[in-house]
């Protein structure tokens, strides 16, 4: 159903203001979110359901900034653009599926002629809205971008209201992922008495990617907190490549502008010819009435809604990698044989080779010579296929580690493909750790790619690629873009749909996202993808807090944490790493062939128990009953609820035996992991559960009754 601004007659002025007002024309939008305009004001998000902190009227949900016009009035943040206040409503229209709600809202610049379309779609199953927006350049002139948000939306209704406003944030790094924050608002913004000198404030709040690691500096996402309401709303970015987030304050209220690569932070531009289109990067928003744990349930059943039709969705196959404090990218046929059959006897259903079985044995820092992707000659005896025939007839599928987006310097492939096939910036290649990187939308990187993956499905019959990404190349490629972050941009969107491709081609292959240990864990990727690794992180008493803190921005089945029990552990480290893996998709390492007995039948027992117990974990929801652990916090605990059964990870990071209380947790309590060790002693405590640990690192799985 369609309706035009001049087709409403009569009615326009009863939903200037509210999409859902009971009009006839508006009312479907209702299953939406809520929206409003009128003749001077550009439309607004206004709410989701009933909510009453996210969105509010003037706020315009679309800013756009070019090199001709940045903002009407002078701010540090992407607010109060001068082409975002004159865009008016045009026309909106709706459809529906059994399992989403769609509308696509138009709106059009008088001046520049721009129009601008916002697809806002809400899956039946989340209070969640996805957003993305196209500008189309309907003028008879060259308009150049230099930014756009894909959705700006007011929170709260005045400027006190933001004194009761908590925000929970993360950093992010390379073996220190995913450390959340949660502080007053106000240590950002402070209160400035806005009414006092009758206009909005200048300055922002910003966190930003840097170069093509969209999760290696901070993650995409982010949660306010009304704390006297309860009331929530989060946002997550949906791009590999560059995002940027801006909060600020007003008289009325905070605004969050999201928004995609930028001129000042990302190096970007994007010439907009007549007729042409430009998609700024998708984003989600959603809200809850249950706080910051409400928000994160809400983004769980958002993002199973976005991989509907993955082929694992009910399947969370066991899988072992040899890398993670193992061969370490030294691969043998000697160090594989033994490896693979501890895997097969502990119940692994899937064996993936990892880094350097490409690699000539005798280079030490083979980095530089990777790119043409072929077995290395010498370092198997008998060859690669014989070691993948072992695993196959041990009854495990195979997989196959690979870093599809470089090449190295000293690799025949360096030579042989084009300079355009390649990161250029200046007429130059971008050279990274002895590296140089590919641009997917060159067809002859492209090729080489479909030529690679071919060759390996066909060759060795693997069912799984690891895809690793150990390289950040910086802003981008200047190759076909009007600057460099314009070429990032065009890059990840092409890595994508090569993805996307690939899977087509070989629909029963299962693909990780490694990238570095989640410096690229964004569900651009994980949308299309089946795994993702949490961390490259091999001390086993640091990985706690990763693993916990991994459910808020990647689904439970998705999140790979590492388990590497080692001959040198006692029995209760072994423990301590395998429930770190039992936190979501129990993924192994580590020389199984070499433990004791008693630490094989730990091994065993998480196999069995993630197969059996967790089997459901597709259904699971993540909640945090002690809050987003810290980073140095002895005491962890992820809850995980679900309709059927629910369950306690909690690890004692302290030396000696403590008392942890976990509130908020009321019913029986039964210890379903480890089996076969001391059992922590547990007791209700007001309104939850007091455990008693034992001497040393540990940590259990328990299961709610």
């Amino acid at each position: 159903m369609r309706h035009r601004r001049d087709d409403l007659g009569t009615k326009e002025s009863a939903i200037t203001n509210e999409l859902i007002d009971a009009t006839q024309t508006a009312a479907s939008l209702s299953s939406v979110a809520r929206m409003g305009w009128d003749d001077d004001h550009a439309v607004s998000l206004i709410g989701i359901d009933d909510s009453t902190f996210l969105g509010r009227r003037g706020v315009p949900l679309v800013e756009i900034f070019t090199a001709d016009e940045q903002r009407s009035r002078t701010s540090q943040a992407y607010v109060r653009s001068a082409i975002g206040a004159r865009l008016r409503y045009v026309e909106h229209s709706e459809q529906a599926t059994d399992s989403e709600t769609s509308v696509c809202v138009t709106q059009r610049d008088p001046e520049t002629g721009l129009v601008v379309r916002s697809w806002i779609t809400r899956p039946r199953t989340a209070r969640v809205i996805r957003v993305r927006t196209t500008i189309e350049n309907t003028s008879s002139t060259t308009i150049v971008l230099t930014a756009a948000s894909t959705a700006t939306f007011g929170f709260g209704a005045t400027d006190d209201d933001l004194d009761d406003v908590l925000l929970a944030v993360a950093d992010s790094e390379w073996l220190a992922e995913n450390r959340w924050q949660e502080h007053s608002l106000r240590s950002w913004l402070p209160r400035l008495n806005l009414g006092l000198h009758g206009q909005d404030g200048r300055g922002h709040h910003g966190m930003t990617s840097h170069g093509a690691w969209s999760t290696g500096e901070h993650l995409g996402a982010g949660i306010a907190t009304n704390v006297m309401t309860g009331e929530a709303l989060g946002w997550q970015f949906e791009t590999s490549g560059a995002w940027h987030c801006d909060l600020s304050q007003a008289r009325d209220g905070g605004t969050i502008s999201l928004l995609g690569p930028t001129d000042l932070h990302h190096q970007f531009a994007h010439e907009l010819q007549p007729g042409e289109t430009f998609e700024t990067v998708p984003v989600a928003v959603a809200t809850s009435d249950h706080g910051r744990d409400g928000v994160v349930a809400e983004f769980t059943r958002y993002r199973r809604w976005l991989r509907a039709d993955a082929p694992d969705r009910e399947q969370l196959p066991v899988i072992y990698n040899d890398f993670m404090n193992t061969l370490m990218g030294q691969p043998t046929t000697e160090a594989l044989l033994p490896l693979i059959d501890a895997a097969a006897e502990a119940g692994a259903e899937y064996f993936c080779i990892d880094a350097g079985w490409f690699a000539d044995p005798a280079i030490g820092d083979w980095w530089s010579t990777v790119g043409e992707w072929r077995e290395a000659p010498g370092r198997f005896t008998g060859g690669l296929a014989k070691v993948i025939d072992h695993i196959h007839r041990r009854g495990m599928k195979s997989g196959l580690w690979l870093e599809p987006e470089v090449v190295g310097v000293d690799s025949p492939a360096a030579a042989v493909l084009p300079d355009d096939a390649f990161f250029t910036r200046l007429g130059r290649r971008v050279r990274e750790h002895d590296r140089y990187h590919l641009d997917l939308r060159h067809p002859a990187a492209r090729a080489h790619l479909d030529e690679t993956v071919d060759h390996l499905v066909s060759a060795f019959g693997v069912s799984y690629l690891k895809l690793d990404y150990n390289i950040n190349p910086g802003v981008g490629t200047d190759w076909r873009a009007t600057a460099a972050g314009d070429g990032l941009l065009g890059h990840t969107r092409a890595f994508r749909t090569w993805l996307v491709d690939v899977q087509e081609r070989h629909p029963y292959l299962l693909i990780e996202n490694c990238s570095s240990g989640a410096m690229r864990a964004d569900y651009s990727l994980l949308s299309v993808t089946h795994l993702q690794s949490t961390s490259d992180q091999q001390d086993f008493r640091l990985y706690p807090p990763i693993a916990a803190s991994a459910p808020a921005t990647i689904l439970p089945e998705q999140c790979g944490n590492w388990a590497y029990p080692h001959l040198e552990m006692t029995d209760e480290e072994t423990a301590f790493t395998l429930v770190t893996g039992l936190a979501g998709r129990l993924y192994l390492s580590g020389f199984l062939d070499t433990l004791r007995g008693s630490q094989f039948s730990l091994v065993r027992e998480a196999v069995r128990m993630h197969k059996e117990l967790l089997g459901g974990l597709g259904g699971l929801e993540p909640f945090w009953p002690m809050g987003l652990p810290g980073w140095d916090d002895s005491a962890i605990c992820l809850g995980l609820r679900g309709p059927d059964a629910s369950y306690l990870i909690v690890w004692d990071r302290s030396d000696v035996a403590a008392s942890i209380t976990v509130p908020g947790v009321a019913g029986t309590v039964r210890e379903v992991f480890p089996r076969s060790l001391a059992e922590w002693r547990t007791t209700p405590e007001g309104d939850g559960i007091r455990f008693e640990t034992v001497p040393g690192l540990t940590a259990r799985v328990f299961e709610l009754g």
